[in-house]
Formats: C-alpha cells, structure tokens, sequence
C-alpha cells in the first residue's frame, strides 16, 4: 500500500551540513572547485559517490557540474542497502525524500508504471529509513538541477538476476523519458592507497570501456569491489539500452586527498554516461 510520507533526512548533521545555507555554500563552493572534462554529448547517467562530503564531495561535483542547469523530468537514484538485506528492489512508497534544502516530491506515475515489475521490485520503505548512499545524492542535484522529480530506488540484491532484470525493465519504461540515472556507489575499502588504487584502476578501466559485463563479472568474482556495484553496471546497462555510446570516468580518488591517512583508504570515483 503507498503511504502519504516523506521520508525525512538521516544523516543531516553527519555525513553534510544540517543547516541549509551553509550546505548550500558548501556545495557551490565543491561546484567551483572542480573542472570536469567537457562531454560532447547527451548525459543519460552518472556515478557518484556517497561518502561524507568532507572525503567525497569533491569527486562527486565533477559528475554534477556537468548537468548544472540542465532540465530533467526525473532523476533515478540507485543505491546499495548497507543496512539491511532484502533480495530484489526496493522503491520508496511515500510522496517524498526531505533533505535541508527543502522536499523532493517521488515521480508517481513512473512508479506506477513499474508495478507489472513486481517479481524484481517492492514499493516499501526497506532499504530506505537509514541508507546514506542515496541522501547524499539529493542536495547537490536540488542545487544544479532545481526542479525535478525522483524515483528513488535501493538494491537489497546486487546479484546479476537483479541487475541486468532491474536494467532492462528500466530500458523499457523510462525509453523516451526526459530522466537522468545516477548510480550511488563508493569503491575499494580500507586497503593501503596503493593496494586501492590498483584495484579501484581495474573499475576505472572497465567503466572506460564500457563494459557493463567485464564489471559485474569482477564484482562477482570479488576481483574488484565497490560498494554499489550492482547500481554501476544497472546504470551502465541501462543507459547503454537507451542509446548511450560512451562512457568516461571523469575523476578517481581515495579519502587519504582529504584525510592525508594512506594506511586504510575507500575509493571513489565519478563517471558519465552519455549519448555523442
């Protein structure tokens, strides 16, 4: 049954600034940091991490400021559920996510057009009370995009049924659709810097080469990891099945840039998905 709720801000005061003009300032000031590489093209999806934004912040702008100031219906948020395990999806079933700067209404309609999908996805707040991974998203796309609406959307299973299922019923519903995709994921954890960065070099290779398959072949075989890496390859996967035809990383680190601590570090990286 869809409720009326919004789901309110977890981590507000944790993992980013409670108070709304200073988490403002700090993500434009994020924003003007970073120069991203231009993209000659249409922008489907995006990866993006979703650590604290003292270590993670800066990454994630260069995928956001490349959609500053476009217009898109609707975002869809992927992210893994670190805090509870569920086989399938979950997609929220109130009206609205809240964060400081003010509430995201849910897409409705695009939600009901995924309920034939039930053997994949549940409409229900599993997933969703705690998970960090898919809030941290939502105050910078309220600052580059302004007006839109999400289908926010966690992954209890990150397995391949779910993935490619969840990719191509995407592909489907969302084909002539004004939605940008993001994939909420950090990579490698708590390996030495060097250790991290030949391992999460090994993503940023697949994901340049945009090979959704290589990617989730390596997860499986735990030859990689990160931690919404079933998000990535849905996004990779996805885009592609709507006309997406390159794939670029557009910034790679690890929290010891912000830290100065290269004894046990997280990757992250940002990526774009788009259409030349």
């Amino acid at each position: 049954m869809l409720t009326s709720e919004i789901r309110p801000p977890a981590v507000a005061g944790m993992f980013y600034e409670r108070e709304p003009v200073r988490l403002k300032k700090v993500i434009e000031n994020y924003l003007n940091e970073v120069n991203p590489p231009k993209i000659a093209g249409e922008i489907i999806g995006l990866v993006s991490p979703h650590a604290g934004y003292f270590y993670s912040a800066k990454t994630a702008a260069y995928g956001y400021k490349l959609v500053k100031g476009k217009k898109y219906d609707t975002v869809v948020v992927i992210s893994p559920s670190h805090y509870e395990y569920f086989r399938g999806v979950s997609i929220y079933n109130g009206t609205a996510y809240q964060t400081p700067l003010g509430v995201v209404p849910i897409d409705t309609e695009l939600r009901d057009e995924l309920k034939d999908y039930n053997s994949i996805i549940e409409f229900s707040k599993r997933g969703h009370g705690r998970e960090h991974a898919l809030e941290v998203q939502l105050p910078f796309l309220q600052i580059v995009l302004e007006e839109f609406k999400l289908l926010p959307v966690v992954m209890g299973d990150q397995s391949k049924e779910y993935v490619y299922g969840l990719a191509e019923v995407f592909a489907e519903v969302l084909k002539g659709k004004n939605v940008l995709l993001v994939a909420s994921s950090d990579l490698s954890h708590y390996f030495s810097h060097d250790v991290a960065n030949s391992l999460d070099s090994r993503v940023e290779r697949l994901i340049n080469d945009f090979n959704d398959e290589g990617l989730m072949d390596e997860l499986e075989e735990e030859k990689v990891q990160a931690c919404g890496g079933g998000p990535i390859v849905t996004i990779m996967k996805t885009s592609k099945l709507l006309g997406a035809t390159k794939s670029r990383v557009l910034y790679r680190n690890d929290s010891s840039e912000a830290s100065g601590d290269k004894h046990q570090v997280v990757g992250y990286l940002s990526a774009a998905f788009y259409k030349e």
